[in-house]
């Protein structure tokens, strides 16, 4: 069964890439969001297998690490797996303490560990 997949706060190049990622490693579909209340919207209208959040929102470079803070707090939708997009360890360690799952950054992107990084979430990479 294909997986779902919402990338949230990224621009139009940045979700493409991402979604060529994902599309070329698993059977997945990318939705897109805005910020956190298209996100919940989402994560509520219907299966989501995984959260990806932008660091910084491409709409008003509002910090993504809030948008996690807002799912994790929602009991509805606090289990979907989160995780959030960023080249800086810190960042990672600021989600991954309210409930985010260690994510990886879009210079990643091209690295098999990510692929494996992905694969419990998304299942077997081609």
């Amino acid at each position: 069964m294909k997986k779902r997949v919402l990338d949230v706060g990224n621009c139009g190049p940045d979700h493409s890439s991402i979604k060529r990622f994902l599309a070329k490693h698993f059977d997945c579909e990318v939705l897109q969001a805005d910020g956190a209340d298209d996100a919940l919207a989402a994560l509520r209208g219907g299966h989501i297998d995984l959260v990806l959040v932008n660091r910084k929102l491409d709409m008003d470079y509002s910090d993504g690490v809030e948008v996690i803070r807002q799912i994790k707090a929602a009991a509805d939708v606090a289990h979907a797996p989160t995780m959030l997009i960023t080249n800086y360890d810190e960042h990672h360690e600021a989600a991954m303490k309210i409930g985010a799952l260690r994510g990886f950054g879009k210079l990643d992107l091209a690295k098999p560990a990510t692929v494996e990084q992905l694969q419990p979430i998304l299942g077997s990479a081609d």
